[in-house]
């Protein structure tokens, strides 16, 4: 079992950068696949972004190709996001997941989730 912290998020002009991290506890992070979710108000959660264990492979929404990048450092059990060149419709609560099934751009196969950060993009 692992459990997810995020952290970073805030409010931001349009056009400016985020860091978002994701702290894992346990000793088995590099077993998991990593994932970035986003759900806005109204809206259901949608895939962002989606890391492999070794942080080889990386996989992201056409909506943030090219703006987000993720990356994970699994000495220190954590993944990020870091996002450039934010729009007013980023702005959602941002969760991060963990999962051992198939299924990269799929919620339900994330088997773990932190509680989310809110991003805030004012136009």
């Amino acid at each position: 079992q692992v459990q997810l912290v995020e952290s970073g998020g805030g409010l931001v002009q349009a056009g400016g950068s985020l860091r978002l991290s994701c702290a894992a506890s346990g000793r088995t992070f590099s077993s998991y696949s990593m994932g970035w979710f986003r759900q806005a108000p109204g809206k259901e959660r949608e895939f962002v972004a989606a890391i492999s264990r070794d942080g080889g492979t990386t996989n992201y929404a056409d909506s943030v190709k090219g703006r987000f990048a993720i990356s994970r450092d699994n000495s220190k059990n954590t993944v990020y996001l870091q996002m450039n060149s934010l729009k007013f419709e980023d702005t959602a609560v941002y969760y991060c997941a963990a999962r051992t099934r198939a299924g990269v751009m799929v919620v339900a196969s994330y088997n773990y989730w932190g509680q989310g950060t809110q991003v805030t993009v004012s136009s």
